[in-house]
């Protein structure tokens, strides 16, 4: 080994012995205690705890106010699972010779900038009761007989919480696709023009195949953000009326900061992170099935 390949070797162990530390440090390490404290009934500020083996498990899954949230955590994932092809197309109409498309761009992009409780706040006066600006606009075109308590019916509140939730995240996953869709090749789609192709040929068999590696994890980003949505809820209705908008992340900071059961809390938080696992590994196994059957026809 010359003096250059084990500099560069050296050079390279110690650039990856940070981001390794780090990784050690704030994942590892907190994760382990936390599947630890997962069987206890630790009460967050006593010295010690008791270890209870698997009662918190037992307890989380015998909480129905627990499935509730979960269940509403649904709604976010399904409201921004259908509208993925919707910010898909809207990715395609702004790579496109569009006029002003960069001022769309921003625009679109604008309300993943700001900050999440402020969106909140803006929301809750919108969907105020009192003076509130969507009732107002409801007035105005001749349908005030729809005016309700948009953020106090449980039968819509989640509705509601979920449309803020588009509102806010579907401008970073449309920037996400547009990069996505800017880096295929010019040639293949100039080729395919010439070839006589049209924009639904190109758009099926040339982009989507080209950027299903930014599709997977558009996919995956739903199924993270919509198990750990907090800050719309917890600004905007607390979790209420009742449970009936509380989210499974509320849920498991009410029990930590509220009931002071850091144990069960625990427990909450290491389902989440296998949840989300084991959902991600199933949408990677159905989405690698959907992927192989048109490659063995096409080799048949």
């Amino acid at each position: 080994m010359t003096s250059l390949s084990r500099k560069q070797k050296r050079f390279i162990l110690l650039s990856l012995a940070v981001p390794v530390l780090l990784l050690i440090g704030f994942v590892l390490v907190p994760a382990f205690d936390l599947i630890r404290m997962s069987f206890t009934d630790w009460d967050g500020y006593s010295k010690g705890s008791n270890f209870i083996w698997f009662d918190n498990y037992m307890a989380m899954f015998k909480n129905s106010d627990l499935w509730l949230s979960l269940r509403n955590n649904g709604i976010y994932f399904v409201a921004h699972l259908l509208f993925i092809p919707v910010e898909l197309m809207l990715a395609v109409l702004l790579t496109s010779k569009l006029r002003a498309a960069k001022f769309y761009k921003t625009m679109v992009f604008m309300p993943y900038i700001i900050n999440g409780v402020a969106i909140a706040y803006a929301f809750s006066y919108f969907f105020s009761p009192v003076n509130g600006a969507f009732d107002a606009i409801l007035n105005a075109v001749g349908l005030g007989d729809l005016s309700q308590n948009w953020l106090s019916n449980p039968s819509i509140v989640n509705f509601v919480l979920a449309f803020v939730s588009l509102w806010r995240f579907s401008g970073y996953h449309i920037v996400l696709f547009i990069a996505a869709l800017q880096s295929v090749p010019r040639d293949i789609i100039e080729a395919a023009d010439v070839d006589g192709a049209n924009a639904w040929q190109v758009f099926r068999y040339i982009q989507v195949p080209s950027i299903t590696l930014v599709v997977d994890f558009i996919l995956f980003d739903n199924i993270r953000g919509a198990l750990q949505v907090f800050d719309i809820p917890f600004v905007m209705t607390g979790g209420g009326p009742g449970y009936a908008s509380s989210t499974f992340t509320l849920y498991t900071i009410k029990t930590a900061f509220t009931y002071n059961n850091f144990g069960l809390a625990s427990t909450m938080a290491v389902a989440i992170m296998i949840m989300i696992v084991i959902i991600y590994v199933l949408q990677n196994k159905i989405l690698h099935i959907g992927r192989e059957k048109p490659a063995r026809k096409k080799k048949a």
